[in-house]
């Protein structure tokens, strides 16, 4: 049974700094893509950053300077270091991981398989 959580949110001034972090059982890091995403009120979620198998990183241009990713393989945890928050950073952040081995990564939420409940990140300006 695969499980995931997220935690580390919470609420900050602009400007700030919060590490998510994204924890995976039943599943390693080092054969599945994963990836954080956020849905703010009223809008979908959307692609925030992905770690692909093999450990390659990719961003997305709103987040891409400020975001960054690490990993702690032998633990099965995905860190998500967000500095410089803007506002527009308000939203509640998801981690996904796929299910299949050695899959390529995506931006696309429905390529994961396996979801946490989110953990919510506020930034105030």
């Amino acid at each position: 049974q695969v499980q995931v959580e997220e935690s580390g949110g919470g609420s900050v001034q602009a400007g700030g700094s919060l590490r998510l972090s994204c924890v995976v059982s039943g599943r390693a890091f080092n054969k599945y893509a994963m990836a954080w995403f956020r849905q703010a009120p009223g809008k979908e979620r959307e692609f925030v950053a992905t770690f692909s198998w093999s450990g390659t990183t990719y961003f997305a241009n709103s987040v891409k300077g400020r975001f960054t990713l690490s990993k702690d393989n032998p633990k099965n945890v995905v860190y998500l270091h967000m500095n410089s928050l803007k506002p527009e950073d308000t939203a509640v952040y998801y981690c996904g991981v796929m299910d299949k081995e050695y899959a390529a990564t995506s931006s696309y939420a429905q390529n994961y398989d396996f979801w946490g409940q989110g953990t919510q990140v506020i930034v105030s300006a």
